[in-house]
């Protein structure tokens, strides 16, 4: 069994920071066989979408809407992934979600709400 738990959000002010974070844990995988990580989101009425995504040797891939805002980051030992978010909008409100490539089969955290207030 394969779980993902994620951590980190809440309620913050437009400009502000949160940090996400999300750990894969159960008794059939090791460190080696996470692959890709990343991070979703989904906005009330809008269709879920990639926000970030890292590799296990660190290579990274970004929405355009948060280049240069949010960072995406792993400790492969502690089979974490994090979301830096920093300059907050409004329209970051979101469910996000955590995403990883476990055994060659695809895992979904359960979602962590993020709201920023305008």
């Amino acid at each position: 069994q394969v779980q993902l738990v994620e951590s980190g959000g809440g309620l913050v002010q437009s400009g502000g920071s949160l940090i996400l974070s999300c750990t894969a844990s159960g008794s059939i995988f090791t460190i080696y066989d996470i692959y890709d990580m990343g991070w979703f989101r989904q906005a009330p009425g809008k269709q879920r979408e990639l926000v970030a995504r890292i590799t296990r040797s660190g290579s990274t891939n970004y929405a355009d809407s948060v280049k240069g805002r949010f960072t995406i980051s792993r400790d492969n030992a502690k089979n974490t992934v994090y979301l830096q978010m920093n300059s907050l909008k409004f329209e970051d409100t979101a469910v996000y979600y955590c995403n990883a490539d476990i055994l060659r089969r695809n895992f979904w955290g359960q979602g962590t709400q993020v709201t920023v207030s305008s």
